[in-house]
């Protein structure tokens, strides 16, 4: 599965405008602007890409001046020089002061993804490719992003800060935020179309019987290959920072007719089904361990273990139920701050043994 999407196609700009005022305590307004936010960041690496091929190109603001955001920093790959997050400071307006401003953001780290434009693509897709194989936090572009999330919450301090992604932008802000939660520093994400880098049962299998008895045997064979493979220390020492993982719940939006990330459906629920037939214990162990993984890292001696991105203990789940016409669609990043939206939200939160 090769992690290719892109938001290059003309919006209508009007669409994500039609929150003349924002209530900072409303969920969908908060993902709209989120969503926007990362949109800007597609608009700045296209803006780049125009000038330095000479092209008239007018950057249009509205994506954060709209939302009362002023563009403070952008990040650039030192591989293709592509602008790949922005870093955008909330200002309030002065006939706004009386509005509450509780769960409003300070700062917003954006990160966008795959861009299919000749200046960035294959830079992009290598990095695509590099989530599939688990080794994303070795890339530069990575290393960046969490250099600067770092010394920035050091700076600003972590409270009020957002992380914020698309695609593969939602993989480097989801392992940003890991990175920082296991230090015990906590940031909001907001994750859209977070990339599952494993076989998509979701989608492929379409009964649900089926469906259960190939994630319980997957489980079980996960289990086994981890009590095999590895010792009791070192699963206890890997159950020890899963569950310290536990208090960070990064938001996550996902579309079930969307291949990269539908299969974090499956994933937690089956482990909420594991735990309601008495097998908690497998459905938690197989939830931090891959099959893939396992039998790559099993007797490598001296090498870094990769964790899989997608391993996290907790989340809130949110899936757009509305109908999509096809992966292009259910992909899009637009979708996101549409006002008709049928949405399902749950609240998933590790439990210890």
């Amino acid at each position: 599965m090769v992690l290719m999407a892109s938001e290059t196609e003309d919006f209508s700009f009007s669409e994500p405008f039609h929150l003349t005022s924002i209530d900072w305590g409303n969920e969908n307004h908060r993902r709209s602007v989120a969503a926007s936010l990362v949109q800007g960041v597609y608009i700045l690496e296209q803006d780049r890409q125009a000038i330095r091929q000479g092209r008239l190109h007018a950057l249009d603001p509205r994506w954060w001046e709209f939302f009362h955001f002023e563009l403070f920093h952008h990040l650039v790959d030192d591989a293709d020089s592509s602008i790949f997050c922005a870093i955008y400071k909330f200002n309030l307006p002065a006939f706004h002061l009386n509005h509450s401003l509780h769960g409003s953001p300070r700062y917003v780290i954006a990160f966008r993804g795959t861009l299919i434009k000749l200046g960035t693509f294959f830079r992009d897709l290598k990095l695509d490719l590099a989530i599939i194989r688990n080794i994303l936090h070795r890339t530069s572009r990575f290393q960046i992003a969490v250099q600067f999330v770092q010394s920035f919450v050091t700076e600003v301090g972590h409270s009020n800060v957002w992380l914020a992604g698309h695609s593969l932008g939602s993989a480097i802000a989801m392992l940003a935020g890991k990175t920082m939660a296991k230090t015990g520093i906590f940031l909001e994400p907001f994750l859209f179309n977070p990339p599952f880098s494993s076989v998509p049962i979701e989608i492929i299998i379409k009964d649900k019987r089926l469906k259960r008895v190939i994630r319980i045997a997957k489980s079980l064979i996960t289990t086994g290959l981890t009590v095999a493979r590895k010792t009791k220390h070192h699963r206890k020492t890997e159950e020890d920072q899963f569950v310290a993982l536990s208090p960070w719940v990064p938001r996550l939006f996902v579309n079930p007719r969307d291949v990269i990330c539908s299969e974090y459906i499956g994933y937690f629920e089956h482990r909420k089904k594991m735990e309601e037939i008495g097998a908690g214990g497998i459905g938690r162990l197989a939830t931090q361990n891959s099959i893939k993984v396992l039998g790559r890292n099993a007797f490598r001696k001296g090498k870094e273990y990769s964790e899989p991105l997608h391993h996290i203990p907790s989340a809130s789940l949110t899936i757009n139920l509305s109908p999509s016409q096809n992966f292009k669609q259910a992909h899009r990043l637009k979708q996101w701050w549409s006002p008709d939206l049928k949405l399902q939200s749950k609240l998933y939160k590790y439990r210890e043994l």
